[in-house]
């Protein structure tokens, strides 16, 4: 999950995080700042965490309201509940994942 403003010198970080984390995995960008980089459209803020690592779900709101990140907790464990392990396996996944530069 991804919370808040991300610097762009933290996208590295985040990346590593990302491929440190066990199969199978998912993304929740938290929050305008973490969707979009909100309104701080500056060289020092990465707009949208989804240029780093594929993101699932995101949420929305500055802040993000309470019912907002409950749903989007739902929509993960519909994810979770109803995706095949399989498919992470398939060429379209591996293309995605190669399109964020991850093997």
């Amino acid at each position: 999950m991804v919370m808040g403003t991300i610097a762009k010198k933290m996208g590295p970080v985040v990346k590593q995080v990302y491929l440190q984390m066990a199969e199978p995995r998912w993304v929740i960008a938290v929050g305008a700042c973490a969707s979009s980089g909100g309104i701080f459209d500056t060289y020092s803020v990465l707009q949208g965490i989804d240029q780093v690592v594929p993101v699932d779900v995101y949420v929305p709101g500055c802040p993000p309201r309470p019912e907002a990140i409950i749903d989007g907790v739902l929509r993960i464990q519909d994810l979770v509940a109803k995706e095949s392990l399989r498919r992470r396996n398939g060429e379209q996944y591996k293309a995605l994942m190669d399109s964020y530069g991850i093997q």
